[in-house]
C-alpha cells in the first residue's frame, strides 16, 4: 500500500533536520540565522542556496529552487515523492509500510510507453531463460557475465522470428501506434515486424531505473552493426541519461567518488568485480545535463574512457563540460588502447583499483596529451608544446600547481624555469581581464506587484498576516499571486495552522503554484516586519483593485448614451473613489 496519510508525511518531515540532510550532500556554512551552500540545481559558483533550520526549507536566490527536505531529495537524487518520504522515514527510524515502485513518479502522459518497455524487457528476459537462450547465455558466461549479472542488469534476448515481440505487445492490448512510437517495431509496406532480431538485449534505464530503451548486440553472427540502439523517443534522450545511475548513486555517495566510462559493458564489467560506483555516457558526448548529474553524485569524479585516440578526445570534451559547472575531475588512462572492460578482464580488479589510486590530474593529462601529438625533438613542435602548456597553465590560480608544472615543463623542454615563468607572466598580462559575470537583467516590478509579493511573503511567515489578508483584502489583482494566496488561506483554514515546510509538501502536486511561491520566497525580505508596512501593502493592493474597477466603469460610461445609465455609473464611480479616500 502506497497511501500515506498527510499527518504521517508531516511527522516524517519534521522528524529529520533539513540542514543535516542537505549538508550530507553539499557543504553548508552558517551565516546569520541560516546556512548557505553552492546550489546543486544550476551552475552555481558562489553559495546562493539558503537553508533555514528554523523553517526547514531551502531557497536559491539565483535560480529560485525552493522546497522542503522531500523536494531536495527528489530533485537531487532524481527520485519520486514516495521514495523521498521513505528515505526520510529511514533516517528518522520511522517504520513505513510502503512499497517503493519505480513507476511512482511516471508522468501519466507517457505511462503507456513505460509499460511497453517494461513488458518488452520482461519478454526478452524470459526468452534468454528458455532453451533458445542457451547459446546467448554461453556467450555471456564466456565474457564473464554470470547469472547474477544477467538478472541484475535485466539482460534478455530477441529471437530470429522477427514479429514475436510485436505479437506479444498487441496481445497485451498495446496499440500499433504506441509500439511504433517506442521504436520497437518497424512498419512498412510488408506489415509490422520487430526491430531487434537474434540479439542479446541490454535494457537502457533512466535515472530512476525505468527501462526506456534497448541496445541489442550480435553474439553468433557477423554484422556491421555490432550494437543497435533504440532511437531517441519522448522518454529516451541519451543527453539526459547516465547508464547505471540508479544503481551507482548510493555507492558513489558512500565512497565519495564516481567513475565515468563510455559504454555499458565497461560498467557491467566493473560491477562484476565489486566496483559499483560507475556510470556511462552510452557513447554520446557529455552534455551539460550529464555534468550537473555527475556534480550531484559525488564530490570526486574520475574519467575512465577508452585508451584509444577517440577516448582521449572524449576525455578532453568531458573535462571542458565539467569545468563549466565548476568540477575538476581526475583522469584514469588505460594502456594498450584498452577499454575498461578489456582492462579488467586482462589485468584484474586490483590493477584497476591501482589506476584509480594513481589517477592523473587535469594538467598532467593535458601535458601528456599535448606531448603525444608533438615530436618535441623538432623545434616547431617543441615551441608549440611549450606555448600550449603555458596557455593551459595560465588558467590555473594555484601557485603550487603552477610551480610543479613549470618544473615538469622545464624538464620536458630543456628550457630554464625562470624563462618559462617570464613567458607565463607575459601571457597573464596579454590576457584580457575576465569580464564580470553578466548580471541578470531583473524585470522591474511595479509598486503593485511588489506589494503583492511582499504581502504573500509575510503570509507565508505568519498566520496573523493570513488572517489580516482574509479580513481586509481577500483578493489579489494578479492571477498568479491570487492563486497562491487562495491556496495559503485554504490550507490554513483546513489545518487550523500553517507550517511552511508542510505547505511545500502540499504544493508538490502543483508545480506552477510552487514556482510562484519560489519567486516570492527568493525575494529574501527581512523576517521582521511592522504592521504599518503590512497595512501599506494591503492599502496599495486595495487601491489598485478600486482603480481597476473605476477604469472599467469609465469605459462603460464612454460606451453608453443612456442618461439614466450614465448617472448610475457616475454614482458607482463616486462610491469607489470615496472608498479609496476612506482606505
Amino acid at each position: 500500500m502506497n497511501t500515506i496519510s498527510p499527518e504521517l508525511i508531516n511527522e516524517i518531515r519534521s522528524s529529520v533536520d533539513i540542514v543535516d540532510v542537505i549538508s550530507s550532500y553539499i557543504e553548508l556554512s552558517p551565516k546569520g540565522r541560516n546556512f548557505f551552500g553552492v546550489c546543486p540545481f544550476h551552475d552555481d559558483t558562489h553559495p546562493s542556496m539558503s537553508v533555514s533550520k528554523e523553517k526547514q526549507i531551502y531557497t536559491c536566490f539565483s535560480c529560485h529552487a525552493t522546497g522542503n527536505v522531500f523536494k531536495f531529495l527528489m530533485d537531487y537524487e532524481n527520485i519520486s515523492f514516495i521514495e523521498a518520504v521513505k528515505k526520510c522515514a529511514d533516517m528518522a527510524n520511522i517504520k513505513l509500510d510502503v512499497k517503493v515502485n519505480s513507476f511512482d513518479n511516471v508522468n501519466n502522459k507517457y505511462k503507456e510507453l513505460y509499460d511497453i518497455y517494461d513488458q518488452s524487457c520482461k519478454f526478452y528476459q524470459n526468452l534468454i531463460n528458455t532453451k533458445d537462450g542457451l547459446e546467448a547465455k554461453e556467450y555471456l558466461h564466456n565474457r564473464g557475465i554470470d547469472e547474477n549479472l544477467i538478472k541484475e542488469f535485466k539482460i534478455g534476448l530477441s529471437l530470429k522470428e522477427r514479429d514475436l515481440l510485436t505479437k506479444f505487445l498487441i496481445k497485451n492490448k498495446h496499440s500499433k501506434e504506441d509500439i511504433i512510437k517506442c521504436g520497437l517495431i518497424l512498419d512498412n509496406n510488408y506489415g509490422v515486424s520487430d526491430i531487434y532480431s537474434n540479439r542479446i538485449m541490454f535494457p537502457l534505464e533512466d535515472l530512476t531505473g525505468k527501462v526506456v530503451g534497448f541496445s541489442g548486440r550480435i553474439y553468433n553472427t557477423i554484422d556491421n552493426s555490432k550494437y543497435i540502439n533504440t532511437k531517441e523517443t519522448e522518454i529516451f534522450k541519451k543527453r539526459e541519461l547516465m547508464y547505471n545511475y540508479h544503481r551507482a548513486k548510493d555507492d558513489a555517495r558512500t565512497k565519495g567518488y564516481v567513475i565515468v566510462m563510455e559504454g555499458f559493458m565497461d560498467v557491467i564489467r566493473a560491477y562484476s568485480v565489486g566496483i559499483k560506483n560507475c556510470v556511462a555516457t552510452m557513447g554520446t558526448a557529455i552534455t551539460s545535463n550529464h555534468a550537473n548529474i555527475l556534480k550531484r553524485m559525488a564530490k570526486n569524479i574520475y574519467l575512465c574512457f577508452d585508451g584509444d585516440s577517440a577516448g582521449l578526445k572524449a576525455t578532453l570534451s568531458c573535462i571542458e563540460e565539467l569545468d563549466k559547472v565548476g568540477v575538476i575531475p581526475q583522469i584514469i588512462r588505460l594502456e594498450d588502447n584498452l577499454d575498461p572492460d578489456e582492462y579488467i578482464i586482462k589485468y584484474g580488479k586490483d590493477k584497476f583499483l591501482e589506476k584509480i589510486d594513481n589517477a592523473m590530474d587535469i594538467m598532467d593529462f593535458k601535458m601528456a596529451y599535448l606531448k603525444q601529438t608533438k615530436d618535441i625533438t623538432k623545434i616547431e613542435d617543441k615551441t608549440s608544446y611549450v606555448e600550449e602548456v603555458l596557455k593551459e597553465l595560465s588558467n590555473f590560480d594555484n601557485e603550487i600547481k603552477k610551480e610543479i608544472t613549470l618544473k615538469k615543463l622545464s624538464f620536458d623542454s630543456g628550457l630554464d624555469i625562470e624563462f618559462l615563468k617570464d613567458e607565463l607572466s607575459k601571457i597573464a598580462i596579454k590576457k584580457e581581464p575576465k569580464k564580470e559575470e553578466e548580471k541578470k537583467v531583473e524585470i522591474r516590478k511595479t509598486g503593485l506587484e511588489k506589494a503583492e509579493i511582499y504581502l504573500l511573503y509575510y503570509m507565508l511567515k505568519n498566520k496573523d498576516i493570513i488572517r489580516m489578508y482574509e479580513k481586509k483584502l481577500g483578493f489579489m489583482p494578479d492571477s498568479e499571486y491570487r492563486i497562491l494566496a487562495r491556496e495559503i488561506t485554504s490550507y490554513y483554514k483546513d489545518n487550523n495552522s500553517f507550517e511552511l515546510a508542510d505547505f511545500l509538501t502540499y504544493l508538490s502536486s502543483y508545480p506552477n503554484i510552487l514556482d510562484t511561491l519560489s519567486k516570492v520566497l527568493s525575494s529574501n525580505l527581512k523576517d521582521e516586519y511592522k504592521i504599518d508596512d503590512i497595512e501599506g501593502y494591503i492599502h496599495k493592493i486595495n487601491n489598485a483593485i478600486l482603480d481597476d474597477k473605476i477604469d472599467k466603469l469609465k469605459h462603460k460610461l464612454d460606451e453608453t448614451t443612456d442618461v439614466d445609465k450614465q448617472a448610475e455609473i457616475l454614482s458607482q464611480m463616486r462610491d469607489l473613489k470615496n472608498k479609496k479616500i476612506e482606505s
